[in-house]
């Protein structure tokens, strides 16, 4: 294999106490092109995320000592984390809700398949590469838009609250976008993934809650009384 070719391969770390499950996973993803390394526990999945850069994370959440939801919470505070997919047992919807609130990308359901796997780390990858069309470009440059304190600067990506500016992630922007793009409009779960985060999405839904969640911490005054972006029941989510 080639320098070229092998830096092509994106870097993943597999992160598994079930030392069966993590061998079976290491070569079935070595196998689909991907360059692997592996750790049997959170502490040791830690030094070596604080070593490397990884482009993606499989991680389960039961593991001894530094567990996968503290990992999760570790990675979301560094600048640049890598993707994470979080693989677990739990599968109640409290729990994928948790696994996505602390920084989770994706939560896939042990027992998986291998095919699914392989399929949903891609998804990750290339939903991350390739940048997503905005959803009505403009010829001329856009406009500020403003709403109640909120101004949000299309052509710089960022948006002031009060004059101060808000720190939001690349997907929280996005939204916010969409939403003050379009006053009113209600937008069901199914429209919000497919605008922000691609018709390729195979992940949870429950990712548009969590994120509309962190959005609202940072533009309402009361989170758990919204006024700005509201809940249609039975629908989705308004803006205005």
């Amino acid at each position: 294999m080639t320098h070229d070719a092998a830096a092509a391969q994106p870097r993943l770390l597999v992160v598994e106490d079930d030392d069966t499950i993590r061998e079976t996973v290491s070569e079935a993803m070595a196998m689909e092109g991907f360059s692997v390394s592996a750790a049997a526990d959170g502490q040791s999945a830690w030094t070596q995320l604080q070593q490397q850069r990884f482009d993606l994370v499989v991680l389960d959440l039961m593991l001894p000592g530094l567990n996968g939801l503290d990992v999760c919470r570790r990675l979301r505070s560094t600048a640049n984390p890598p993707l994470i997919l979080v693989v677990s047992a739990r599968d109640t919807e409290t729990d994928r809700v948790l696994g996505l609130e602390v920084g989770a990308d994706d939560y896939l359901v042990k027992p998986f398949g291998m095919r699914e796997l392989v399929a949903r780390c891609r998804a990750l990858l290339r939903r991350q590469r390739q940048p997503q069309p905005a959803v009505a470009p403009e010829p001329a440059p856009a406009r500020e838009l403003q709403h109640q304190d909120l101004t949000l600067y299309p052509g710089e990506c960022r948006v002031s609250r009060d004059g101060l500016e808000l720190k939001l992630s690349p997907k929280e922007y996005r939204l916010l976008e969409l939403f003050m793009q379009n006053p009113r409009r209600v937008w069901s779960r199914d429209q919000l993934i497919e605008q922000v985060w691609g018709i390729d999405y195979i992940g949870d839904s429950k990712t548009v809650d969590v994120h509309i969640r962190w959005l609202r911490e940072k533009i309402e005054n009361d989170p758990s009384n919204p006024s700005k972006l509201v809940t249609v029941r039975g629908f989705g989510y308004r803006f205005g």
